[in-house]
């Protein structure tokens, strides 16, 4: 139903947009970003036990300061939306480009703020000399694993959380027909997870995928995969739930308790791409009920004992993947195009402070 579709850049246009030096960022920020920012939604999550992220496009980090600004602010967990997906990293085989991504490992470093990778195995944006390359079961394995390796090496220390396997089910609960399933049957999961962990022992690994907020097929088979999983031992710390939702479709059913089961096998939990869609034009009544959705999606969190972050997949609607993939829908942020915060963001930030015994700032309230 909300099938997730990332904006699909070639890793060549990614990379020439991007090419300022990590430098450049901060030089911008000495004329007028610093460091430090006014109260926002990371000040009123530090008494929730709660990491508050968003995706970021890092083409708009480097070119935008009300960007810097209220990324700095807002958030203490960043996510790169792109530049950390195989085809941005190694267009070309053999030749690896952490530019782009290092912008925002940095960047986040300069701010206090945490970075959960995505993703390291995908059915989607992958490079053309992978996908079109005609290798066999037993060499795409050996890509695979060294692809890991290398990307897990170069942000060992760096990256708290890994997004490592993205989107393996499809809706009826059967594994996803990929590149990697074909290659190396359903133990493709746990040999990643395996691989990244021996690269990076102190990475919390994750699995991620959309549609299983609720209870149903895909969950229940998530939920079946990750059980075995850690009965056989292998290294797995979380599941992702995407979250991406629509004020069209209604809200998941039993959400607080399907988290809770998953984290009753001793996993975490983190709603991972938080946005709530709507069909256009916006008026008060669609920004009333998407106000409801994100305060719920909040709370769900805040409830369940092991869920440690929550991020929003795009913080402003002037750089939401959202209309260009679902035709006449959008505004799906807690933030306007003119950064002015929505309905949905007073949600967050009344449930973050909700009994936790802090005042509410009255930044917004100027």
């Amino acid at each position: 139903m909300i099938k997730k579709a990332h904006s699909f850049l070639l890793a060549s246009a990614l990379l020439l947009s991007i090419m300022a030096s990590p430098t450049t960022i901060a030089a911008m920020e000495n004329k007028g970003v610093k460091g430090k920012h006014d109260s926002g939604l990371r000040d009123y999550a530090k008494r929730r036990v709660v990491k508050v992220g968003t995706a970021v496009d890092v083409n708009v980090l480097t070119n935008e300061q009300q960007y810097r600004k209220v990324l700095a602010r807002e958030f203490n967990s960043v996510t790169p939306e792109n530049e950390m997906k195989w085809e941005a990293i190694e267009p070309t085989r053999g030749q690896l480009n952490f530019t782009a991504s290092d912008q925002l490992v940095n960047f986040a470093r300069r701010h206090g703020q945490v970075v959960r990778g995505h993703t390291l195995v995908w059915h989607n944006q992958l490079p053309q000399w992978l996908t079109g390359g005609n290798f066999t079961n037993e060499e795409l394995e050996q890509i695979l694993h060294k692809h890991i390796i290398d990307v897990m090496k170069h942000f060992k220390g760096r990256v708290q959380a890994w997004d490592v396997v993205n989107e393996p089910f499809n809706e009826d609960g059967t594994l996803r027909d990929s590149i990697w399933l074909r290659a190396m049957g359903p133990d493709y999961i746990a040999k990643s997870l395996q691989w990244a962990h021996e690269a990076d022992p102190h990475a919390k690994l994750y699995i991620n995928d959309y549609n299983i907020e609720g209870t149903g097929p895909k969950s229940d088979a998530m939920y079946k995969l990750v059980k075995d999983l850690k009965e056989r031992g292998v290294p797995i710390d979380g599941v992702g739930f995407q979250s991406h939702l629509g004020i069209q479709y209604g809200f998941p059913e039993n959400m607080q308790q399907n988290l809770q089961r998953f984290t009753d096998l001793g996993l975490k939990v983190s709603l991972t791409e938080v946005d709530v869609r709507m069909p256009l034009p916006v008026t008060d009544e669609k920004l009333a009920e998407q106000k409801d959705y994100f305060g719920r999606l909040m709370d769900t969190c805040l409830r369940v004992k092991g869920c440690e972050s929550f991020t929003v997949w795009g913080f402003t609607d002037a750089h939401s993947w959202v209309p260009g993939w679902f035709t006449g829908q959008g505004a799906a942020t807690p933030f306007d195009e003119s950064y002015r915060p929505k309905p949905a963001y007073f949600a967050l930030r009344d449930e973050l402070t909700k009994r936790a015994g802090r005042p509410s700032s009255e930044f917004w309230d100027k």
